[in-house]
């Protein structure tokens, strides 16, 4: 099994159907964020990662650094380094000098960084909730509901700058109580990226085992 990180365990890519009703003043603030997003080359920025799951006494933190481009990403952490160039996921693990290579599956629940300002379009209700004021800024919290029930995740959870429509953290939550929350900070938006940015370069990595799971 590829070992990853389990980023938001952040969604799933479901039919909605069209009957289904929407809050307006939501759909507003989430077309902004996703229009702020996609009208940019790349950003980069630093996150942390919780995963909780207090039935199993559980809770994990994890931090490192995402750059994004389109539907391609690249995530590093102290252990890891996940690679994704839109249609292959490379998945680094440090310590085992080892590369797992997996097809990327848009269907997967465990969502990528590139589909967090994008996710509501395509399988959720979505619905605007009381704000909420973290370290002397107050967030528009909107709460994303998969349409499909056998679905693991029930709902998300995002809190949205309002001032500038940036995403301060998404927080999924899933049937077996497990809780993740991926938070973003010192946001840098157009930074220089190239197609090997993108790219698993397996020279730069001496004696790397490659696990090919395609």
């Amino acid at each position: 099994m590829t070992k990853q990180v389990s980023l938001l365990a952040l969604a799933v890519t479901l039919a909605l159907p069209a009957a289904a009703q929407q809050d307006p003043q939501a759909g507003k603030i989430l077309d902004a964020v996703s229009a702020k997003y996609t009208s940019l080359k790349s950003f980069q920025a630093a996150f942390t990662q919780t995963l909780e799951n207090p039935a199993a006494k559980l809770k994990q933190n994890l931090s490192g650094e995402v750059t994004v481009s389109g539907d391609k990403y690249h995530l590093a952490t102290s252990g890891q380094e996940i690679t994704n160039d839109g249609k292959t996921t490379w998945t680094y693990l440090k310590n085992e000098n080892e590369v797992n290579i997996t097809e990327s599956d848009p269907t997967n629940q465990d969502m990528s960084p590139a589909q967090m300002y994008n996710m509501y379009k395509k399988g959720y209700k979505y619905q605007l909730l009381k704000p909420v004021k973290d370290g002397g800024v107050t967030y528009d919290q909107i709460e994303l509901t998969p349409e499909d029930r056998k679905n693991d995740v029930f709902k998300v959870d995002l809190l949205i700058n309002p001032a500038d429509k940036s995403i301060k953290s998404v927080k999924t939550f899933k049937k077996n109580g497990t809780r993740t929350t991926f938070t973003l900070k010192n946001f840098k938006p157009n930074v220089p990226v190239t197609a090997t940015s993108f790219a698993f370069d397996k020279n730069a990595h001496k004696g790397v085992k490659v696990v090919d799971l395609r």
